[in-house]
């Protein structure tokens, strides 16, 4: 396996980003590690410090644009390349790739993505005796540039459509993965004033509630992020907690709580919320986001399996998952999980939703969610609950409480979004998360 190279950035302008973003994917795609440890943390790489805003912005834009459009990028290189990847250069395919992204989806001239494509392989002693075969293959692809549509699935593992062809139906599973094509908005929950929020940040309120925009730069850079006037969350993300219905004055317990966006919904609406993580760095930035929105929660650092507490009038299960139902926002989940990760979730989820039954009183409400597009993770799981718990019962979701959205409810009353739900005319706009939820009673 080759090692990252080490370059100082007063090199040619957007070198350094180039290599930075071949680093991170060589990460991702051969190590296995998240996206967002490459630019957040203890691991984070070690040269986005001394990139400008932009330069890091269009490392993560670049790394984002390979894996949403990964198998489309490998299908045009293989047939460009006449013996395939070089075995002895590995680093050599993710170059090629960014610098075909770069070509065929991003803001950049052509003869600078191949300039900058070649001076990378130069300097990478397994790559460099190939430089003239990058400049070939890249001046192919600009010159050529592909004008069909790719394949249906084609930048979605195969494991994964077949899980959703089987779920959803053949259609739908295609859907979804055009959806994950494309780059999604900003989406947001606000405390209050919603018109004038979306107004002032030039962004449109969703029928959900939810202020949607188009970010340019950092978001802590955003009108209102300072003084804790909204909190970034997902559409989709921000109904499983209004499932809990009126909770002011309630005690309600929001376990595996961190980043904290449903622990501020909860807060926000007068609950007296304690919000559960096992994570030491989760339940910090947890108290952070908390801290910055001036709302009241007791966080606690505790595994939920072994903490005695309640119990609670209200509890909100977010249960850890495969978290297919964000690859939208995360690109990197299909090249992270592996189909067999799904049965050890579901197993822990099973025991996690033991839990939250103890820790929810009689008559109580509890809601269990996931971010997950795979039946184990979510109706499965609710139906042996209710097999194997008689002390529980479903309470049916309604049209009226997800905003009228009717397809957003399904035949036993659960919330099941999909990433290709909201359709726009935009596809920046349009989607959001693949969410479940569904409410019980305990008797």
């Amino acid at each position: 396996m080759s090692r990252p190279q080490r370059f100082p950035v007063t090199e040619v302008p957007g070198l350094a980003a180039r290599r930075i973003a071949v680093d991170i994917l060589d990460g991702i795609l051969r190590r296995h590690r998240p996206l967002d440890d490459h630019f957040d943390g203890e691991h984070a790489h070690p040269g986005l410090p001394a990139l400008a805003d932009r330069d890091r912005a269009l490392v993560r834009k670049l790394v984002a644009t390979v894996l949403r459009r990964l198998g489309t990028l490998r299908q045009l290189l293989g047939a460009a390349l006449d013996r395939g990847f070089p075995a002895d250069a590995p680093r050599l395919e993710l170059i090629l790739l960014g610098g075909a992204a770069q070509i065929l989806w991003l803001d950049v001239p052509d003869h600078a993505a191949v300039d900058l494509g070649v001076r990378l392989a130069q300097a990478d002693r397994r790559a460099a005796r190939y430089a003239g075969l990058i400049n070939a293959v890249l001046r192919r692809i600009a010159r050529e540039r592909p004008t069909q549509a790719p394949a249906p699935g084609i930048d979605t593992p195969d494991w994964l459509m077949r899980r959703w062809t089987q779920a959803y139906g053949p259609d739908v599973a295609r859907a979804i993965a055009e959806a994950h094509s494309h780059e999604p908005a900003l989406d947001l929950t606000v405390k209050s004033d919603l018109a004038g929020w979306a107004a002032r940040l030039r962004g449109r309120v969703l029928a959900t509630g939810t202020v949607r925009l188009i970010a340019h730069g950092p978001v802590s850079r955003l009108p209102g992020y300072g003084e804790g006037a909204w909190w970034v969350q997902d559409a989709a993300a921000a109904l499983p907690a209004r499932l809990l219905g009126d909770v002011k004055g309630q005690k309600v317990a929001d376990l595996c709580a961190a980043p904290g966006g449903k622990t501020a919904q909860l807060a926000l609406a007068g609950a007296q919320v304690t919000a559960l993580d096992r994570a030491p760095g989760r339940v910090a930035r947890l108290k952070e986001n908390m801290g910055r929105l001036s709302l009241p929660a007791e966080v606690i650092a505790a595994d939920i399996l072994q903490w005695q507490g309640g119990p609670f009038d209200a509890v909100l299960l977010d249960a850890p998952c495969s978290s297919t139902g964000t690859i939208r926002r995360h690109p990197d989940i299909p090249y992270l999980k592996r189909d067999e990760d799904i049965a050890a979730l579901a197993a822990l989820q099973h025991q996690l939703l033991d839990r939250a039954v103890a820790l929810t009183r009689p008559g109580g409400t509890l809601v269990y969610c996931s971010c997950s597009l795979e039946p184990e993770e979510a109706e499965d799981q609710i139906a042996a609950l209710l097999a194997r718990e008689p002390g529980i019962r479903r309470q049916p979701i309604t049209p009226a409480e997800v905003a009228g959205l009717a397809e957003f409810v399904t035949e036993s009353g659960d919330l099941r979004t999909l990433p290709c739900g909201l359709p726009d005319p935009d596809p920046r706009m349009g989607g959001l998360d693949g969410f479940y939820a569904a409410r019980l009673q305990r008797l």
